[in-house]
């Protein structure tokens, strides 16, 4: 299947914190596609930008959400300001009632990193400004939507991540310290919300994309969503890249998964979770990023996705 079934999350309530672009929009919308009440929130609208200064805003995700059959609602939210998050919650439990998906996307930390550097050499600022965002707006929003989420078993709890638990069980040398740091906290805070959860009949699990073709990837190598194979010719290892829609279509299957407990606590790939599932990207494929890097990538082969996707 190419995209998660129609309707399947009708009635349902979701928030996908950090929903303003890349991962965090194409799950928005896919859930929206199964006929979900999505709440998204970021810090960029169409009056205000954030620190990322990018032109995708949380209207237009809302719009793309409704668009796609569910019903978006854009919510501006700083979720590393507690009365802002707790305001969103309230708002959450009192037009609904209830929250039965929660996915904390929140990032916003790639324009600190530092490549390629020790620790001492990374500036101490950016690189507190990288846990502040990437871990303390998790535990702050997770913190406050929880006790809306347990109101009924069955929740989800989706922690978004960057790395399988095997490639993230070695130091990342590349990425650093800090966004090192943040990736693997974000899978432990999984497996400690799934413990916490588990008596209310609710899950957590921390997911990964792959190799993702977000707004600002897609510029980075001037290339579009159409045409990102012309990059290839600069970055040969960018073929086993995927859509975001491809972790959208993730995230939106283990929300109808009625088994999802068998997950909980587990780091997932979109690319298991697509062999697992049966849906596929934009293309038709089921990229396989994460073997791929492991076994072609980081060995030093040449670049050939045949077999990975």
């Amino acid at each position: 299947m190419g995209t998660t079934m129609q309707g399947s999350l009708t009635g349902k309530v979701a928030l996908v914190a950090g929903a303003t672009r890349g991962a965090g929009r194409a799950i928005a919308v896919e859930l929206g596609r199964s006929g979900a009440t999505v709440y998204a929130t970021g810090r960029t609208t169409r009056d205000q930008r954030s620190e990322m200064n990018r032109p995708e805003t949380i209207e237009e995700t809302a719009e793309l959400v409704t668009a796609a059959g569910g019903t978006g609602i854009p919510v501006r939210v700083d979720h590393l300001e507690r009365d802002e998050v707790r305001a969103l919650v309230e708002r959450i439990g009192t037009e609904h009632g209830r929250l039965d998906v929660l996915v904390n996307d929140i990032w916003g930390g790639d324009i600190f990193l530092a490549w390629d550097r020790p620790l001492w050499e990374q500036s101490l600022d950016k690189g507190l400004r990288m846990l502040r965002l990437g871990i303390d707006t998790h535990a702050i929003t997770s913190h406050y939507a929880l006790p809306l989420l347990i109101g009924e078993p069955g929740g989800l709890v989706v922690e978004m991540t960057d790395g399988t638990s095997e490639f993230n069980a070695h130091y990342r040398a590349d990425v650093g310290f800090f966004y090192d740091l943040v990736k693997v906290a974000v899978q432990r805070m999984a497996l400690a919300q799934a413990a916490e959860l588990r008596p209310h009949g609710a899950t957590a699990v921390a997911v990964t994309p792959g190799w993702l073709r977000s707004e600002a990837m897609l510029d980075g190598f001037g290339v579009t969503e159409d045409t990102w194979r012309d990059a290839l010719s600069s970055q040969p290892h960018f073929c086993i890249s995927e859509s975001p829609a491809f972790v959208g279509r993730a995230i939106a299957a283990l929300a109808v998964d009625p088994d999802v407990a068998r997950w909980s606590g587990q780091t997932l790939s979109s690319g298991h979770l697509a062999q697992v599932y049966g849906f596929t990207d934009t293309d038709g494929s089921r990229p396989d990023a994460w073997r791929y890097i492991t076994e072609v990538q980081t060995t030093g082969k040449p670049a050939d996705a045949t077999g990975y996707r």
